[in-house]
């Protein structure tokens, strides 16, 4: 099986793995999934905090010039599954690296580790299937696929993504914020 086929199998698969007990399709099931959380009456608010341009990948100068907090909001409708795992619908908008607003929505799904079997606290893995678009790209949408991780207690959460980068100068940013359940 090719990578890439095997990554969007990774990415879908929280989605559509209930299919095959409940012998539906997989599309089907993606379907229902979205349907859910989107119909959902739990709300949050996303409040971005920080943006981390990787020291290692980047040249000085290149850090000096970018914007490393984007201000922004956002908002989303979430819901846990039957396993405790979150699954939400969003949309938030954030000043980029060059200061100018960047907007984002997508799915996004995260699995936890609750410590010690804690209610409250939760360290989350997971994904965001988002789409975005910037200026420096002439506005034109992209899909962002990225991973997700996040320290939670109770309704508050610090989340991020990391961009991926493939060469010095782009890429490999930690995008962090606030994430708290209404």
């Amino acid at each position: 099986m090719p990578k890439k086929y095997l990554l969007v199998f990774l990415f879908l698969f929280p989605l559509f793995a209930s299919a095959e007990e409940a012998d539906i399709s997989w599309w089907q099931a993606v379907k229902n999934s979205l349907s859910e959380t989107w119909n959902s009456d739990k709300y949050e608010l996303y409040i971005p905090a920080n943006t981390w341009h990787n020291r290692a990948t980047y040249d000085k100068d290149k850090i000096d010039s970018y914007n490393e907090r984007p201000w922004g909001i956002g908002a989303g409708v979430y819901r846990f599954d039957q396993e405790g795992d979150w699954h939400a619908l969003y949309v938030m908008e954030f000043q980029d690296s060059h200061n100018v607003i960047e907007p984002i929505g997508g799915y996004a799904y995260q699995t936890y580790w609750r410590p010690g079997n804690s209610e409250k606290w939760r360290i989350g893995i997971g994904y965001t299937l988002s789409v975005t678009a910037r200026k420096d790209y002439n506005w034109i949408p992209f899909p962002a696929p990225l991973p997700l991780f996040s320290v939670e207690y109770d309704r508050l959460s610090v989340q991020s993504a990391y961009v991926p980068g493939v060469k010095k100068n782009t890429g490999n940013i930690l995008f962090t914020w606030l994430r708290w359940q209404l």
